[in-house]
């Protein structure tokens, strides 16, 4: 479904100074996985995703879709940001609508199938509302709608619940598996946040500080629907905070100029340790 092979992505500045942003990036999606690219901040996990959606051309090395070399976005693609971008001057209706309206489907149909996606993400009763008029969440949801109602084969997650507060996300957990499991989409996951990326995938890529590259990979073979208190999904929590502490040093010691600084005998550690880990 997903391949992306040795892939290298260099940024050139305003001063004329680059960078190596990912260095021999190497994985592959099959059709259907649910998969979450987890990492340190400004390792590369949304280039990547950026890269496979077709917004980026200029990179070293291969990726392709169903065998097909990416080079433009595809309606087999759809990205869902952080930020929900709907029109405020739309309806939640007519923002599900309006991808439909510009591959020229008539209004009756356009409008059915948005009314359909709308109730899978529970947005029923405020179909007819504003975005102002709306929770977080709820802004969020109806993105997830309009992304669906495209129909793509692989959804791009950047980070969607990363403003959310943490009943809101949760509930959104709940309802992201669900959706999955009755569509089947392939889903690319982009989040901080590990206890997010063990709950929801099948799989979780581990990348490594600047220049970023793919570090390690976890299974996570928990029975679905996840349960949080599953023990299984603990010890994949514990493997993972176990494989970025190194990472996260090497940040740290960047960021505050100190090699010595030692992350593994910081209490700061030790708690986001004991508690399986939140944001990184």
């Amino acid at each position: 479904m997903i391949n992306v092979d040795n892939v290298n992505k260099i940024f050139t500045q305003r001063d004329g100074n680059t960078f190596q942003a990912l260095d021999n990036v190497d994985f592959s999606i099959k059709k259907g996985e649910f998969v979450s690219l987890l990492g340190p901040s400004g390792c590369g996990k949304s280039t990547v995703l950026n890269l496979i959606a077709g917004f980026d051309k200029s990179y070293e090395g291969h990726i392709k879709v169903n065998g097909a070399e990416v080079k433009e976005p595809g309606p087999d693609r759809v990205v869902v940001f952080q930020e929900h971008g709907l029109f405020p001057w739309l309806t939640v209706l007519e923002n599900v609508a309006f991808g439909l309206k510009q591959k020229g489907i008539g209004k009756k149909e356009r409008l059915e199938l948005a009314r359909e996606q709308i109730r899978t993400v529970h947005l029923s009763k405020f179909a007819d509302r504003y975005p102002h008029e709306l929770s977080g969440g709820m802004k969020q949801r109806a993105a997830i709608a309009r992304a669906l109602v495209m129909d793509p084969q692989i959804l791009l997650m950047d980070e969607p619940f990363a403003a959310l507060d943490e009943q809101t996300r949760l509930v959104l957990h709940q309802e992201l598996e669900d959706i999955w499991l009755k569509t089947g989409k392939t889903i690319l996951f982009i989040t901080h946040n590990i206890r997010e990326a063990v709950m929801l995938s099948d799989r979780v890529l581990v990348m490594s500080t600047r220049p970023g590259t793919i570090k390690k990979e976890f299974n996570v073979q928990a029975a679905r629907p996840r349960d949080s208190a599953d023990s299984l999904l603990h010890h994949v929590e514990k493997a993972i905070m176990e494989c970025l502490a190194d990472e996260l040093e090497k940040v740290v010691k960047e960021e505050m100029g100190d090699d010595t600084y030692s992350l593994k005998k910081n209490s700061v550690f030790d708690r986001t340790f004991g508690g399986m880990g939140g944001g990184i």
